[in-house]
């Protein structure tokens, strides 16, 4: 073929070339890079199955190259809201799609990605801020990829709770995240004295509408405890304030609203404290009326703090009034 021939003929199938052939082209080749201090990098190829991303709980910065690859050669990310991920990912130049999933739609969204899991697809998963499935029904989501077979992959990264649990000053070796309280104050009330006697760092999330009535609540129920509270984590205007409860309490009800998210770190009791009979007894008897001897005695041992052969003492005796009752 001539030169002249060679040219006409390219020239034809550039005219005759479907409209939409270039700009999916480019759609697709964008959707694999990321930008990086001003460089632009191709992303590895990502194996199909679901990917939990971990993002940044507020400096953008945080977030971690592997996630970047992740987002940038994902098929699809799904996320709580898709104004805030878009923000994310336009920082660092990744056009992958985005698809809602949350709360409020996700019985209906998690069929849809468990059916491109089966054809293949790898779903990158994120939420508005920090590790997926803190806060949010991302485990359901898990659950399913699993069942059904599809690879599900953890990308560690951002995190509210470890920040705040870090940055306390308290106890780290044994810690509960208990998310948010109970909105309604008597329900509050009985749901933080449920949580008195266990041997660990507690750990909240809190609104600034609520953190004066919270704090008040924990007081009230968890006495003069070590606390620390901390708000806009990584952010700007970062700040812990750190003190007792009772203290943190009475400034927070003469301070005007904060902004921002708040995380509440409230220190474990204390170990010497001895727990009364009568709340121990209670305590077994709710637990060996599901779980053996053994099983009671290492879940109440471990709530309470108390010495496992003390406890096992007592099961053994509750253990016996019972199958004589009967």
């Amino acid at each position: 073929m001539t030169g002249q021939a060679r040219a006409a003929t390219v020239r034809r199938m550039r005219t005759t070339a479907p409209a939409a052939a270039t700009p999916r082209a480019l759609r697709d080749r964008a959707a694999h890079h990321y930008v990086l201090n001003g460089h632009s990098t191709v992303a590895p190829p990502l194996p199909a199955g679901l990917y939990l991303v971990a993002t940044p709980i507020g400096n953008l910065r945080d977030i971690t190259v592997r996630a970047l690859e992740a987002l940038a050669a994902a098929d699809l990310i799904a996320c709580e809201d898709t104004r805030v991920t878009r923000k994310l990912l336009d920082r660092y130049g990744i056009a992958t799609p985005l698809t809602p999933y949350h709360e409020h739609n996700a019985s209906e969204a998690r069929p849809k990605l468990i059916a491109r899991l089966a054809d293949g697809a790898a779903i990158a998963l994120v939420s508005d801020a920090g590790t997926p499935l803190v806060s949010d029904p991302g485990y359901k989501l898990v659950r399913e990829a699993q069942a059904a077979g599809a690879s599900v992959t953890a990308l560690p990264g951002a995190s509210a709770v470890l920040a705040a649990l870090t940055l306390s000053g308290l106890p780290t070796d044994q810690f509960l995240f208990e998310g948010f309280l109970p909105a309604k104050e008597g329900a509050r009330r009985e749901h933080i004295n449920e949580l008195k006697r266990i041997p660990a760092t507690l750990i909240f999330f809190e609104t600034g509408a609520r953190i004066a009535t919270t704090l008040a609540d924990l007081a009230a129920e968890l006495g003069p405890r070590q606390a620390a509270i901390c708000r806009e984590l990584t952010k700007l205007y970062e700040e812990v304030k750190r003190g007792d409860l009772d203290t943190l309490a009475r400034e927070a009800a003469q301070a005007e609203e904060p902004r921002g998210e708040i995380v509440i770190v409230v220190a474990p009791p204390d170990r010497q404290a001895e727990l009364p009979a009568a709340d121990l007894d209670a305590l077994l008897r709710q637990a060996l009326e599901r779980l053996s001897v053994k099983e009671a005695v290492a879940e109440i041992a471990a709530v309470t703090g108390e010495s496992r052969r003390g406890v096992y003492q007592r099961a053994l005796a509750l253990a016996k009034e019972r199958d004589h009752d009967r």
